[in-house]
């Protein structure tokens, strides 16, 4: 989870301390880092070809503009940013709880009860969300964070104002194609309605362990997303009607968020109640590492060796759960 730092990562950025690499992509890296005050903080800056480009400044400030509006409860809470700097960055409190599927992963998928709590939590972020009329548009396993207080919902690097195309060209998909909903995998306008299919996907990956569109290449999955029916094998049974209907291929046959709020959960009992054991004790481990981790610097290559074993330039945003 914690990388060294390398030869030419800066020392600091702004006021904060940077300890160590939590992910690098090709929009830019994010770091843990510890402001004067000893506060450990995710802080995601952005390539330097990027930061010239008008419009990716644009988005970045979107970006920031999005987690500030989903605030601390149902995301990373804003801590600090600085879209205008000559290298933009972003810092917000470090989560401390797994991505959705690396807690699949550790203990298989999850129990119908933790289902129903980890939806209603998420419709209800969404909603928050969708007052403010802000689409995320790219929700997905890796961009829920699991809790002992509740998901988070991070990563808002396509969020943008519902309706507003200015930063989307028409005809083009941008997002993740295996929790696409089919309005956005045909490039078309992906409003509210696109994130409940895209929470429906999360969820039925949550409960089997694998997405509604199974894997394959990004051109498969854009086919499956907009003609084929989802898989729904191993979703629990009292979730199939209300998921199937999440997944309907017409956006106006989706239910609200409201509606998936009061269907998927009773309320009762603490969000960590409803946690498996394995995914508990991995939030106690990750909020140890984090003050345990000795900071480690990598040197510089030296020679050729250096050319002969760079790395090919990362594709996409850091897919990390700690930014938003």
């Amino acid at each position: 989870m914690l990388s060294p730092l390398t030869h030419d990562d800066p020392a600091a950025v702004a006021t904060y301390r940077l300890l160590a690499r939590l992910g690098a992509g090709g929009m830019g890296t994010v770091y843990l880092a510890r402001t004067p005050g000893g506060r450990t903080v995710a802080l995601k800056t952005v390539h330097a070809r990027l930061a010239a480009d008008p419009a990716f400044r644009s988005r970045f400030r979107l970006e920031t503009d999005a987690a500030r509006i989903i605030g601390a409860r149902h995301g990373a809470a804003v801590v600090d940013a600085d879209p205008l700097a000559e290298t933009p960055w972003l810092a917000t409190e470090y989560v401390l709880g797994p991505p959705l599927d690396d807690a699949v992963a550790l203990g298989g998928p999850l129990p119908e009860p933790t289902v129903r709590a980890l939806g209603a939590a998420l419709a209800g972020a969404l909603a928050q969300l969708h007052s403010s009329d802000v689409v995320h548009r790219d929700l997905k396993p890796s961009n829920v964070l699991v809790t002992a207080h509740g998901p988070k919902i991070i990563d808002f690097g396509i969020a943008r104002a519902a309706g507003d195309d200015h930063l989307t060209r028409t005809g083009t998909a941008a997002g993740t194609p295996a929790f696409m909903s089919p309005e956005q995998a045909s490039g078309h306008e992906h409003g509210p309605a696109g994130d409940v299919f895209a929470l429906a996907g999360v969820l039925v990956f949550a409960s089997a362990g694998r997405g509604p569109f199974g894997t394959g290449s990004p051109a498969d999955l854009l086919y499956r997303v907009r003609y084929a029916e989802p898989d729904l094998t191993g979703v629990p049974e009292a979730l199939l009607p209300l998921l199937t209907a999440c997944l309907a291929k017409d956006p106006a046959a989706r239910p609200t968020t409201a509606v998936l709020v009061e269907h998927l959960h009773d309320g009762h009992g603490e969000f960590a109640d409803h946690l498996p054991p394995l995914v508990l004790a991995d939030i106690g481990r990750r909020a140890t590492d984090v003050w345990l981790h000795a900071p480690h610097r990598l040197p510089a290559p030296e020679g050729p060796v250096a050319a002969e074993t760079a790395p090919a330039a990362p594709q996409g945003d850091p897919q990390v759960p700690v930014v938003v």
